[in-house]
Parts: C-alpha cells; structure tokens; sequence
C-alpha cells in the first residue's frame, strides 16, 4: 500500500483521490475549500482545509512521506507554480502537475516536476483510440512507441489457436497473459486456444497492434 497526496480537490483531482484510494492505497487531501472537505472528511484517509502555497501547511501534512504528490489545481496557473515551489522547498521530490496551458507546461517542464498531466488531451487520445479501435477495452503507452493492450474475444475467435491471431505481426507482438473469467492465464505457448469473453493482454509497437485492428472488424 502506497501513500499519496492530492492538492486541489476539484472533479479530476477527487476522481484521482477515489481511485487511489480503490486501488488500496492512503491519500491526504488538501484544498481551500472547508465547506467540500466537510463533505468529503470521511472519504479520505485525511482531508485538510489550507493554503497549498504555504510551506508550513505542507510540512504539517508530513508530505515527504508521500510517495508522490498531485497538484491538481490546473485552472489556477498562479497557484499551481507557487504550490509546486512550496513542495520542493520543503523537498518533495515525486511532484506531478495537472496543466492546462502550453505556458504552464514550459514552466512546469523548467522547474523540473516529475510528471506533468493534460487530462483533456489524454482523455481525447483514449476516446480517438476507443473509437479508432473498439475491440481495445484498454490500451497504455509505455513509452517509445510500445503499447499495452487488453483485446476482448469475440465469438469469430472463439477456439482458435492465439498463433492464428497473431499471425498478421506475431513477431513484433508479446503476449503477456489471457483472463479468463476469474482466471489468469501465463502465456507459455502460441498453440494456446482462446475461449469466447476472454481478454487478451499484449504489448509491441503500435504500427504491428495496428495490424490486428482488421481482424476484429
């Protein structure tokens, strides 16, 4: 279980914070808002009214011990700088950032934050990626160019061979394992069947999972 805390308790960064903590993990919160950490107090592990640019607030809420720190206040560009300086003033070093202007994000990049996050256009490349490709439940970049996907099987593949599907791109694609109903599934073998409802996971480059996108049409 991890610690993490989330600064700016608007819609992304409450999404964030309820998803963290699904996942099992401990997030403390922060916002200048009393009245939505009233509402929320019991939700999450600790939630704090304060001013996010103050270093002594943030020293008081033990940060350091965070595995990482989200500033979600991406509508607040003022606020969102300052907070950060604040944050590794008192030397936490795991700080990722919404932004939501080009401005932002140069600025961001030059103070050197660990991560810095677009939700709009992240979630715009997700939903263009869904449409483009609708037998993708799930997709995740991994980095130069290499996909992680989770392909659903329909009836058409439904005992047939994972070979026979990967033939279009099997050398460039790695198949990683199969859920199958509760079940999870090491792929040691191509031969391997799929079973109808299964769900694929595979990694390669997007130009060969491109490939596949056919045979699901």
């Amino acid at each position: 279980m991890a610690q993490f805390a989330v600064i700016g308790l608007g819609r992304f960064g409450l999404t964030a914070s309820y998803e963290l903590i699904r996942l099992g993990n401990t997030v403390i919160g922060l916002d200048n808002d009393e009245k939505l950490i009233n509402n929320i107090a019991q939700d999450l592990s600790l939630a704090a009214t304060g001013d996010a640019t103050d270093e002594q607030v943030l020293r008081e809420l033990n940060l350091l011990e965070c595995d990482a720190v989200l500033v979600a206040i991406g509508d607040h560009l003022e606020t969102s700088l300052l907070c950060v300086l604040a944050l590794q003033a008192i030397g936490v070093e795991q700080i990722w950032v919404k932004a939501t202007t080009s401005p932002q994000h140069t600025i961001l990049s030059r103070l050197g934050v660990a991560r810095i996050i677009h939700p709009e256009e992240e979630m715009g490349v997700r939903v263009a990626q869904s449409l483009n490709y609708p037998m993708v439940n799930q997709y995740m970049s991994l980095g130069s160019g290499m996909y992680l996907v989770e392909l659903k099987i329909e009836d058409n593949y439904d005992d047939v061979s994972l070979q026979s599907l990967l033939k279009p791109a099997c050398e460039e694609i790695t198949p990683v394992l199969i859920r199958r109903r509760k079940n999870i599934i090491k792929i040691s073998d191509l031969d391997i069947l799929l079973e109808k409802d299964d769900s694929l996971i595979l990694s390669g480059p997007l130009e060969a999972l491109k490939k596949l996108a056919p045979e699901f049409d």
